[in-house]
Order: C-alpha cells, then sequence, then structure tokens
C-alpha cells in the first residue's frame, strides 16, 4: 500500500497538514473548479501554488502528480479502500469529489448522467473555445494579422453560449432547481471570458439574458467568490 509521504510532490511541496486533502493548483477557470468545489462541500484540505512563471508545471514532482503537467491535480491521502489516491483532469477531480461526499451531484441514476454530460460540455467545448478567444483576444494571438482564427473561437464561443441560452430557459441551474458540479465547472469560464479575456462585447454577452443571471446567480454564492481566489497568488 502506497503511503502519503511515498509520492514525490510531498517532498516538493510538504504538508502542513497530511491527513487533509492537498491541492495543487492556480487560480485559472480550470483552477477554480475545484477549489470552488472544495469550499461548497467543506472538505479540509490544504492548497498549494503551483506556479507557471516558475515553471512548477514541468518539475519531475509534478509531473510524478500529473504527466500531462497542467493544473489542477489533487493528493487525497483518505482515497478509496484507505489509500491515498493522486487524480488531475477538473472534470474527474469534480466527479471524485461529489461522490465521495454524496454532494452536488444527483442520486438518480438519470439524473446523475445528464449531469455529467454538461461536464463534459464544458470540458469539452466551452473551456477549449473560450480560452482559444483568450489567447487571440487579449494573449499573444492578439498580433496575428490574420484574424480568422479569432473570429473562428469567437463564433464557435456564440454557439455555446446560446446552447446554455436555450437550456437555462425556466432554469435556476443547469439541472433545473438544483445546484450541480456542471455549474461549478462552467462559472469561472464564462465569467473570465467577460472579464479577464476582456470578450463581453465580442461574443454579444449582454444580448444573452439567461446566461447572465444564472452567473450572477452562481458568483452571489459565498463559497464561489472564496474559491475563485485559491490559491492566493503571491
Amino acid at each position: 500500500m502506497p503511503r502519503f509521504s511515498d509520492f514525490p510532490i510531498t517532498q516538493r511541496w510538504p504538508a502542513k497538514y497530511p491527513e487533509r486533502l492537498q491541492l495543487y493548483s492556480l487560480p485559472t477557470p480550470n483552477g477554480v473548479k475545484v477549489s470552488i468545489m472544495l469550499e461548497e462541500i467543506g472538505l479540509p484540505y490544504e492548497v498549494h501554488l503551483i506556479d507557471f512563471n516558475k515553471g512548477d508545471q514541468h518539475t519531475p514532482e509534478f509531473l510524478s502528480l500529473n504527466p500531462n503537467g497542467k493544473i489542477p491535480a489533487i493528493l487525497d491521502p483518505n482515497g478509496p479502500e484507505g489509500e491515498p489516491l493522486p487524480l488531475f483532469e477538473s472534470g474527474a477531480i469534480l466527479q471524485y469529489l461529489a461522490e465521495r461526499t454524496g454532494k452536488f451531484l444527483p442520486a438518480s441514476a438519470a439524473r446523475y448522467y445528464e449531469t455529467i454530460q454538461w461536464v463534459h460540455f464544458q470540458m469539452g467545448g466551452i473551456g477549449p473555445m473560450f480560452g482559444q478567444v483568450g489567447f487571440f483576444n487579449k494573449f499573444a494571438g492578439r498580433e496575428y494579422e490574420d484574424k480568422r482564427p479569432l473570429q473562428r473561437y469567437v463564433n464557435e464561443s456564440k454557439r455555446l453560449l446560446g446552447v446554455m441560452e436555450t437550456h437555462l430557459a425556466g432554469r435556476k441551474w443547469i439541472m433545473d432547481d438544483e445546484y450541480t458540479i456542471a455549474d461549478i465547472s462552467m462559472l469561472g469560464w464564462v465569467r473570465n471570458l467577460i472579464g479577464f479575456y476582456e470578450a463581453r462585447e465580442l461574443v454579444d454577452f449582454d444580448s444573452l439574458q439567461e446566461v447572465p443571471a444564472w452567473l450572477e446567480r452562481g458568483l452571489a454564492r459565498p463559497a464561489v467568490q472564496r474559491g475563485l481566489t485559491i490559491p492566493h497568488m503571491r
């Protein structure tokens, strides 16, 4: 049976509270999914900042936890069968934490899978497309003379927002009146798109009604507000 101390990442980022779940992250749209979830469920955890400016994500210790070199990742000392569980991919972590605690994932089989499908919608669509808008609108891609890539991702992001807009009509949350990991997976991305990525006008966000109201409801949750700033940047 592997012990908590057997994991190389615990040597580079020592745990003050090794009995708690360890979160290795950065407050990006993917990172805050897990910090929001942890704040919502109230599970004790310890957070470690993975500083991209220092190349932390490329270190052997971090790659031993996530060979893909991305955040977030967790190490749960109290995983299944009592063994430590290392886990990466934000969607998988959300699902694990929901099942571990019995929170924010419907109990009925049908609604369970409906929720998971929306998490995959975020993972496969919203995250990649919104992220590309950010790259081509705000970061290095904005210097490209050819604006066709930007327009391609703007159009796709508008389409995805349209899917959300239609689905949310008459609903408080993605799963009707039940707040779930589907909402948690999307809140940071929609917030970033119109805020940090400066694409509010590009995607005609103010022409929507349901998505802005859903975002406002989500951002009003105290756990969401806390999670959006975890881990704190130095």
